[in-house]
């Protein structure tokens, strides 16, 4: 393991100005080249003081926008449809990408990643959401899934239940990020069986913090 200064706020590893412990090849394949943090020997810690002042400063602006999106996500409820079958199977999932997307079409612009769903949805109903907006600061949305061409018919089974979910932070392993197996329109859409899965779609990222997934 080796010592390392954070140059940005990442979630679920440290602030901006921190001294932590990674993995050799964790700094230099992803934290140095994307200068996300530089190494703690004896100049940088010199300079520490000066960082934290000025992630003191920068953390008073990202916590002002953080309460400003907590406030706009209270309350929100939005509509995914899928296609599905007449058991209210899913030809497909509905992913945080799904989520984050129908977000900023009404103006509110999430990371993806803060959406806390460990597993794409694949049955309609309704859900609530967790999402992880900054620190300590989480809020939840429900997420109504219905059927393409049956948008406002009764379902004909039980909805389920957002507790069947496991929700949880979202993986911190950037890169992972493209083998992830998402979207509305991915690879096996074109066998129409439940399950394929749906093409994501990106949400920028939430301006001021950093994430090391």
């Amino acid at each position: 393991m080796v010592e390392v200064i954070l140059k940005q706020d990442i979630f679920r590893l440290g602030d901006r100005g921190d001294v932590v412990r990674v993995a050799p090849g964790y700094a230099r394949n992803y934290l140095y080249p994307q200068r996300l943090a530089i190494p703690a020997d004896k100049g940088s810690l010199k300079q520490l003081a000066a960082m934290k002042a000025a992630a003191d400063r920068e953390a008073v602006r990202v916590r002002g926008d953080a309460e400003k999106q907590l406030s706009a996500l209270e309350g929100v409820v939005i509509r995914v449809v899928a296609r599905a079958s007449l058991n209210n199977q899913l030809y497909g999932s509905v992913s945080a990408r799904d989520v984050a997307a129908r977000l900023a079409e009404i103006g509110i612009e999430v990371d993806r990643r803060r959406i806390q769903l460990t597993a794409p949805i694949r049955i309609l109903g309704d859900y609530d959401v967790p999402i992880h907006i900054y620190k300590e600061l989480s809020s939840t949305i429900k997420v109504e899934v219905r059927a393409e061409g049956r948008e406002d018919e009764p379902l004909t089974r039980s909805l389920q239940s957002a507790a069947e979910l496991e929700f949880a932070p979202a993986p911190v392993d950037e890169e992972s990020e493209d083998l992830e197996g998402e979207g509305l329109e991915a690879e096996g859409a074109e066998s129409g069986e439940p399950g394929d899965a749906f093409e994501e779609l990106a949400a920028p990222a939430y301006e001021g913090e950093t994430f090391a997934e």
